[in-house]
């Protein structure tokens, strides 16, 4: 495995464990989490529930992202797509491009 898929790895279970304390335990055991996971629509995760989620992702990686602004660029379909995937691959992109 290279360095950016064990990194994609490493955030993708970082984030999984975001999105199991923001919409709680009982209700992450009864969904399939996956990287093609869409927030809105497979995580039946609301707005708060993003949004404390996205503080969780600042807080975490906010020294080498700016998550904030990145989904602020986005449109609303892109919004209600978004997939954890999706934040990965963000996250990944925005480490990297300062090497």
């Amino acid at each position: 495995m290279d360095s950016i898929e064990k990194q994609k790895e490493t955030i993708f279970e970082s984030l999984k464990k975001f999105i199991t304390e923001v919409i709680g335990e009982d209700v992450a055991e009864e969904l399939t989490i996956e990287p093609e996971s869409v927030f809105t629509r497979d995580l039946e995760m609301d707005s708060i529930e993003i949004v404390s989620f996205a503080e969780k992702v600042k807080a975490t990686y906010g020294d080498n992202i700016d998550f904030n602004g990145w989904l602020s660029g986005m449109d609303m379909d892109q919004l209600i797509n978004l997939s954890i995937n999706d934040v990965v691959n963000y996250i990944v992109d925005a480490n990297n491009s300062d090497k």
